[in-house]
């Protein structure tokens, strides 16, 4: 197919250039075939001309330069670049610090001084990039600004570290030696090569005080310089406690502080110049000597020593150990009996010095007795003893046992202890008692208690018992001062002699007393001998029996008629009987508490013989017998065994003869 429209044709063609395609040219030729076209025509062409722009390169700088102080230098500095690049000089200081002292590629120095020396930077550069060299310019000298330095200070304390410094200028490096001149002599303490040197003393003596001389020299020349060190003493001051006083088995510190000194040394020695330092603990100016558990062996000197540089001073403390480590123990021969003698022993052991340990016995605050312990360089068990007579009025008496250590420097709560003993007297019972509630006479039925109380030491056994006419009744017993039995219903049987008893190992004692019971009559019996039915002419005995206390009244009333008799007993004896003795007839048992009757019948058979005789003449004299023989005999029996057992019985009659 035929192309009609005119085609644009684009060729690229890349390289990197280089310096060296600086000034030349590149040509574009373009060519084609088409026939018909002249020759000519065929061929086109264009030529342009290259630029070529880089960073600088080719740098070339002066060599090394040493030069003599005071005289002038030119350095120089050269590099290729396009554009045309620009020329910086720098002198670099020893902090690496970088400082512009040219613009050109010559740097003109002159009048050099020490200062000067160093290395100095070339920097070429345009705006494609730069480039840099350097150059060490030496210039050498003698030394200079020689210095001699005494650090802390020229006046020192002895013992204080100080530091003697030399500086100085010079080129090439220079030898620096420090001496020290005194007057009989020239020590070379320190040299070196360099700038400088120093020498420390780390703890200055006296002797140290000098001229002290420091020489920097090279190979251009030499300078001295001079500065005088003054070493003085310490206004070293000591202080501790002279005198300490501790307790056996605890652990002591002995303190030991030094002043004017900043790092004193401490020696710590005991009375037999034994060292002991390694017990103590020394932090800055306090030394401190631990020592326990505490012996006898510590009670004894101790010396703390400082020193400061040449200056020693030395303080003394006195040890004094003391043992009181618990109460005084009171022993007695106790308990004791009224009227005898007290023997008190009172023991302290383990005690230190004894010597100076008092012993009071006390009564309140009343001082019995004192005395002092004996010289011992031992641990002693120290003993006193006391004795005095015993009355009644010493039961729970209290004695004081006071020990105090006689030493001011022994706490007040430490040195002084006691024990109290209370006396206990012995004795067998007394005041002993037996008492009856409500009352000693009660009535049948009713409770009644009998308590027993006694005093005696030790406490003893209290028995209570029943004394009746044929038995002796234990009621209570237990150990201690009282005892009680209680009657919770009193029979007359209960009527009898109560005895107390109390004792104990000293003895016993008793107390008695008598309870009566009281009954109305009760039971009341009547018996008739031979017979309620007799024969006119024959004689009867009434027998009365009744259970009361007190004895009771009797009467005997016959009821047709109202005819009374008494009798003390009961006892009544009707003589030659009539047939109007026939009838009913009444007892009456009568005493405080009430009464009692019976009826009874007596049937008399007439006898027709003879007439009987009138109740009157018949009764009298044989109640007039019944009364003399029973009141003389029967009654006071009766009352003597009723009182013994506890109730009233009639005694048994007999019948009475015709």
């Amino acid at each position: 197919m035929l192309q009609t429209d005119a085609e644009s044709i684009v060729s690229t063609y890349r390289f990197t250039p280089t310096p060296e395609d600086k000034d030349t040219s590149i040509t574009c030729r373009a060519s084609h075939d088409q026939d018909g076209v002249p020759d000519e025509e065929k061929t086109k062409e264009t030529t342009v001309s290259l630029t070529v722009l880089y960073a600088p390169q080719n740098i070339s700088i002066s060599e090394p330069t040493a030069v003599r102080v005071g005289s002038s230098l030119t350095l120089s500095c050269h590099a290729e670049g396009n554009p045309r690049p620009d020329t910086q000089w720098k002198a670099i200081g020893p902090d690496g610090q970088a400082v512009i002292v040219g613009q050109s590629e010559e740097l003109v120095l002159t009048e050099m001084t020490l200062v000067d020396a160093g290395q100095y930077e070339c920097v070429v550069s345009n705006t494609i990039g730069n480039i840099t060299a350097s150059v060490n310019v030496i210039v050498q000298a003698p030394p200079t600004n020689t210095t001699i330095t005494v650090s802390p200070a020229s006046e020192v304390k002895e013992g204080e570290s100080v530091t003697v410094s030399c500086l100085s200028d010079g080129a090439p490096v220079v030898r620096m030696v420090l001496r020290r001149l005194s007057e009989d002599q020239d020590v070379e303490l320190q040299s070196s090569n360099g700038f400088s040197t120093s020498f420390t003393l780390s703890s200055a003596l006296l002797a140290d005080s000098a001229l002290y001389q420091c020489q920097a020299f090279n190979e251009h020349g030499s300078q001295k310089v001079s500065a005088l060190l003054s070493v003085e003493e310490y206004p070293l001051e000591v202080a501790m406690d002279v005198g300490v006083t501790a307790e056996m088995g605890s652990n002591l510190v002995l303190s030991c502080r030094a002043w004017g000194c900043p790092q004193p040394a401490f020696y710590w020695r005991s009375m037999l110049d034994m060292p002991v330092h390694s017990r103590a603990h020394t932090q800055d100016s306090l030394s401190q000597l631990y020592l326990g558990p505490l012996g006898l062996i510590n009670e004894q000197a101790y010396t703390c020593e400082a020193k400061c540089g040449s200056v020693i001073k030395a303080k003394h403390a006195e040890v004094k150990v003391f043992s009181f480590p618990s109460d005084p123990i009171i022993e007695n021969t106790g308990p004791f009996l009224e009227h005898g003698v007290g023997i008190f022993f009172c023991s302290v052991a383990n005690v230190y010095p004894a010597s100076l340990l008092q012993i009071q016995w006390l009564d309140g605050e009343i001082e019995l007795a004192s005395e002092m312990g004996q010289y011992s360089s031992e641990l002693q068990n120290v003993t006193s003893m006391l004795s005095f007579s015993i009355g009644p009025e010493d039961q729970g008496r209290q004695i004081t046992c006071r020990v105090s250590l006689q030493m001011d420097e022994v706490p007040q709560s430490g040195r002084e202890r006691q024990a109290v003993t209370v006396l206990e007297l012995h004795y067998a019972p007394r005041e002993t008692t037996i008492t009856v509630s409500p009352a000693n006479e009660v009535k049948e039925g009713e409770s009644v208690a009998v308590s027993c109380l006694s005093d005696g030491v030790p406490v003893g056994r209290m028995v209570l018992r029943r004394l009746s006419e044929d038995q002796d009744m234990e009621l209570q017993s237990s150990n201690g001062s009282s005892t009680s039995f209680t009657l919770s219903s009193a029979l007359l049987a209960d009527s009898a002699l109560y005895r107390c008893e109390a004792f104990n190992e000293h003895g016993s004692q008793r107390a008695s007393t008598y309870i009566t019971v009281k009954a109305p009559p009760r039971n009341t019996t009547v018996l008739i001998y031979p017979s309620a039915e007799v024969q006119e002419g024959q004689n009867v005995t009434i027998c009365c029996h009744s259970v009361s206390f007190p004895p009771p009244a009797v009467v005997l009333r016959k009821l047709d008629n109202g005819t009374e008799l008494y009798s003390p007993d009961g006892n009544f004896l009707l003589v030659n009987l009539t047939p109007n003795d026939t009838g009913l007839y009444q007892v009456n048992v009568t005493n405080d508490l009430g009464y009692e009757t019976e009826i009874f019948s007596i049937n008399v058979i007439e006898k027709h013989s003879s007439s009987s005789p009138d109740w009157n003449h018949v009764v009298i004299p044989a109640v007039c017998v019944g009364i003399m023989v029973t009141t003389t005999g029967l009654v006071l029996d009766y009352l003597r065994r009723a009182r013994r057992k506890g109730f009233y019985e009639l005694a048994k009659c007999k019948p009475g003869s015709a």
